[in-house]
């Protein structure tokens, strides 16, 4: 009887193992529709794409959580679809799935009913859910309403934020008929709403941006601020034609929203738009005026520096890049940076310091116990 225990055992731990996890059916659409219909639940579909990181984390923490389980299990025909293999190239143009995950929830003939992007922790995967199984709240049920002319604030601002969470291209209009109704604009929500759906450099929601810029600071941090602005120019600049018309719209953007920072906001931007053109040439001579444009910082010196050993061979720009090594060492006196200052010299034909920082780098990684195995073969070159 023991072998005929074990085998029953052995069998139990794996369909509890199987269970530990949302059961994603892995018929084909059709047939997942068929039963979608036949059981009159919806199915929610994880559009997913392989080489996504919070698809993985969402698989890993969120699909296995047990509440996760229980109520998505009861409520929905689950289907996890890989939107570039198989069916899901179709289903992807069928959805507009643009971005990954895209959670999607579509009753049995096909219709899309809500959806929502990107990585949601497990309560609110479970929130999004009750919401997609709410007609009220409804993704579709709100975009009908307002089509049908409802402008409740309450409403708008409902459909507002669903919108952006599903990434609709519609959401900033949204937002901004929910602020025709305010007002006040300068409200916490209501400013969490316009930096969260302002898509356009073009619009009203925009403009109130920039003229409060310090009131948004002082509620969600400098740095959010400046990184939202910065998405905003960077993806304004699609229809502007040439090289310098985008930069000289860059230019003006960054003086009317950060004059106090345009000079070194530019200077960034500039030396990212040239590397990325292989505009090696323009790149060099726009990092020069974005060094002396910034704070003194190790890690831009650093950056900077590796980036022109890299893409850079004018004899006299690698001198400058070797300087900013020197500086960045001088800051903090680490491992990467004497690696960088290492290479650069030996770029450069200065074998003598070249050895020397390639030493002090190895004898700094020694003490901190890191990886210098390439710094290594610099100097067994040397």
């Amino acid at each position: 009887m023991r072998p005929v225990i074990l085998l029953l055992f052995s069998v139990f731990s794996i369909a509890a193992f199987a269970q530990n996890s949302i059961q994603f059916h892995e018929s084909g659409w059709k047939a997942i529709l068929a039963q979608a219909k036949a059981e009159n639940k919806l199915i929610f579909m994880d559009a997913y794409a392989s080489w996504c990181g919070p698809c993985k984390m969402m698989a890993k923490n969120v699909f296995t959580d047990e509440a996760v389980i229980d109520y998505y299990e009861a409520s929905f025909v689950n289907a996890k679809i890989d939107m570039e293999k198989g069916e899901g190239p179709e289903l992807a143009e069928m959805y507009s799935v643009r971005a990954y995950p895209t959670l999607l929830f579509i009753n049995g003939n096909g219709e899309l009913v809500h959806r929502a992007v990107g990585y949601h922790a497990a309560e609110q995967f479970i929130e999004l859910g009750k919401t997609a199984n709410d007609p009220s709240l409804q993704l579709s049920s709100l975009t009908k309403r307002y089509v049908n002319g409802e402008r409740d604030p309450e409403f708008l601002r409902t459909y507002a934020n669903a919108a952006m969470n599903a990434m609709d291209p519609k959401a900033d209009q949204i937002a901004e008929a929910y602020l025709a109704t305010q007002s006040d604009w300068n409200t916490e929500e209501n400013m969490q709403m316009i930096l969260q759906t302002v898509s356009s450099t073009d619009s009203k929601m925009y403009d109130y941006l920039i003229e409060n810029r310090a009131a948004f600071e002082s509620y969600f941090g400098k740095e959010y601020v400046i990184g939202t602005v910065q998405n905003l120019i960077i993806s304004s600049l699609a229809d502007k034609g040439s090289d310098d018309a985008i930069l000289s719209e860059v230019k003006k953007l960054y003086q009317e929203a950060y004059p106090e920072y345009a000079d070194e906001l530019y200077a960034n931007f500039s030396m990212e738009f040239y590397l990325q053109a292989g505009n090696t040439a323009a790149f060099a001579e726009a990092a020069v005026a974005y060094v002396e444009a910034a704070e003194e910082d190790p890690y831009t010196y650093n950056n900077i520096a590796w980036t022109f050993y890299e893409s850079v061979e004018d004899p006299a720009m690698l001198k400058k890049a070797i300087g900013w090594a020197e500086k960045s060492v001088k800051l903090m006196d680490a491992y990467f940076n004497n690696d960088t200052l290492a290479w650069l010299n030996y770029k450069a034909g200065k074998k003598g310091k070249a050895k020397k920082a390639a030493q002090k780098a190895i004898a700094l990684a020694k003490q901190n116990g890191e990886d210098y195995s390439a710094t290594q073969e610099l100097l067994d070159m040397l």
